[in-house]
């Protein structure tokens, strides 16, 4: 259990670390797009620092909203676990209780087989007097 948690946390991680990368490398191309151009539009820095703002946002918003997805599903993986455990021990106990019915129901219908049978028998034992 807790190796598979480990597993999905590292994973994540690596999905954050891609996320992060595309970002940045994204911003790269824009600075390098910008930079030219604030030449020419005469804008000064605002451009520039407006894709870097950008970059930052958005790293901090993967991060962190990985970070709670990632707590929320470890939680909700105990939870299912848990439910499972509780869902077995249910089926053990209702199984073993329908068991013990099956062979109750068992043991009346023998009875009562043989009840009957001895009924039969004394039915036909005393027709035969009572016609006499």
């Amino acid at each position: 259990m807790a190796k598979e948690s480990h597993n999905s946390l590292e994973s994540s991680h690596d999905i954050r670390v891609a996320a992060t990368s595309k970002i940045w490398g994204t911003t790269v191309g824009i600075l390098a797009l910008c930079i030219p151009l604030s030449a020419v539009t005469r804008s000064g820095a605002i451009l520039p620092l407006a894709a870097i703002g950008g970059a930052a946002a958005g790293t901090v918003a993967v991060w962190r909203y990985d970070d709670k997805k990632s707590k929320n599903n470890y939680l909700q993986q105990q939870q299912i676990e848990l439910l499972e455990t509780r869902i077995a021990n249910l089926e053990t106990i209702i199984s073993s209780n329908d068991f013990d019915l099956h062979m109750k129901i068992q043991k009346l219908e023998t009875s009562d087989l043989q009840g009957q049978a001895a009924t039969r028998l004394g039915t036909q034992q005393t027709l035969p007097e009572h016609q006499a």
